[in-house]
């Protein structure tokens, strides 16, 4: 596997990494989240813009925070 390069490709990695540890499938996060497994493995997969509400969902259920920096 390579190392992400952009980011939504670190924040889908993180994403699916955070996933795996909690030992839950795209499936279930998904439903957790409402969303659907295709939303969520495009998210791990480093899509270039998906909506910001379902990104918050994903975080917030796997207890992962995003900082800001400049």
């Amino acid at each position: 596997m390579t190392a992400p390069h952009s980011v939504p490709e670190s924040l889908g990695a993180s994403i699916r990494a955070a996933r795996r540890e909690a030992r839950l499938t795209q499936t279930e996060l998904g439903e957790l989240a409402g969303l659907s497994d295709r939303t969520v493995r495009e998210i791990e997969n480093g899509s270039p813009s998906p909506a910001v509400g379902s990104v918050l969902r994903l975080l917030e259920i796997l207890g992962l925070h995003v900082s800001v920096t400049r």
